[in-house]
């Protein structure tokens, strides 16, 4: 019998290429149903944190929100320069998909929410509604929310305050809305009106519950420590945005000021089918931009793609929303 030598190296690769094949053939043995693995329907839970001086933010998600057909939201603007915008940024060109990126401040002697999204309400569809979810997954029980902060009375910004029998979701919380947008979206008269009837009968279920519990906003005044009232007309009559201020760090949440990173921002001048006033929108939306991108603020948009935090800057006629990265591990800066 001759004797075989076999190196090492050799009965190494040999034992990988056995136990390879092996593999192979139990895989290939194996029925389909044991093959495969099922696909998961489960995303990350919708939240995020970071500081903004001795404060925390935490931005959750209250779901997507579809408008449809472009052309049908956004006004003076052809459908080939809506068509143009979207397909150089990678975006499609049948829908334009909202996002609904609401904070959660924690000041350390108060917590306050920003806006509440769409609650109980279906007029979107079936993707939004996710707030009180997405708080618990981020730890936050809806009963500590000292404050809720809202920029206007919209469906979408109101919508999660109370159910449809009346039941407050934030139950100790204080509801801060200018008094002009209380007034315009509460008024019983305009549920004759089939063009508001929706939002005014939404914004009535949500904001009557809570009569007693609400404090009027005043432009240029803090409505909590660290957070200032500014003004901003058009998208509604008491449309307001928020400078949040802790020590030398700033963020400034636009609200509605703006819907789309591309369609309303690199094209300010383009009008929203939901502004009360476009005109005077308009006129907010470049004041307000002007004012981020000079004294190069951080931002959060609420209808941005998710998380919606970033910066602006000038860009030819209108500006260019550039996306904070998301960071969840601190890496230290490194020693000179």
């Amino acid at each position: 019998m001759t004797e075989v030598t076999i190196s090492r190296r050799n009965a190494l690769l040999g034992s990988a290429a056995t136990l390879g094949a092996s593999a192979a053939g139990g895989l290939i043995g194996l029925g389909a149903a044991e093959a495969k693995a099922p696909l998961s329907k489960l995303q990350a839970p919708q939240f995020y944190r970071f500081p903004i001086g001795e404060f925390q933010a935490t931005i959750v998600s209250d779901g997507p929100l579809p408008l449809g057909e472009p052309s049908t939201s956004m006004k003076g603007i052809t459908k080939d320069e809506i068509a143009k915008a979207l397909s150089d940024n990678f975006l499609p060109l049948d829908s334009v998909v909202l996002e609904q990126n609401l904070i959660v401040l924690n000041t350390g002697s108060r917590l306050a929410l920003f806006d509440s999204g769409m609650g109980t309400s279906k007029m979107f569809g079936d993707t939004t509604g996710k707030l009180l979810a997405n708080l618990r997954l981020a730890g936050i029980n809806p009963a500590s929310i000292d404050d809720v902060i809202c920029s206007h009375a919209h469906i979408d910004h109101t919508g999660g305050l109370a159910d449809a029998k009346g039941r407050r979701f934030f139950p100790n919380a204080t509801i801060h809305l200018a008094k002009s947008d209380y007034d315009f979206w509460t008024d019983e008269k305009k549920l004759s009106d089939a063009n508001s009837k929706a939002f005014v009968a939404h914004a009535r279920q949500n904001l009557l519950p809570y009569k007693g519990r609400i404090k009027f906003i005043e432009d240029g005044k803090d409505v909590i420590p660290g957070v200032q009232a500014m003004a901003v007309p058009g998208h509604t009559v008491g449309h307001t945005i928020f400078i949040i201020k802790s020590g030398a760090k700033s963020l400034v949440y636009t609200a509605d000021i703006t819907h789309h990173q591309i369609l309303l921002t690199e094209k300010p001048r383009t009008e929203f089918a939901y502004d009360t006033d476009p005109k005077a929108a308009v006129v907010s939306r470049l004041k307000v931009f002007d004012m981020i991108a000079s004294q190069k603020l951080p931002m959060l948009a609420y209808h941005f793609p998710w998380p919606g935090y970033g910066h602006l800057a000038k860009q030819g006629d209108g500006y260019r929303y550039y996306a904070e990265p998301m960071e969840f591990v601190k890496i230290p800066p490194k020693k000179a």
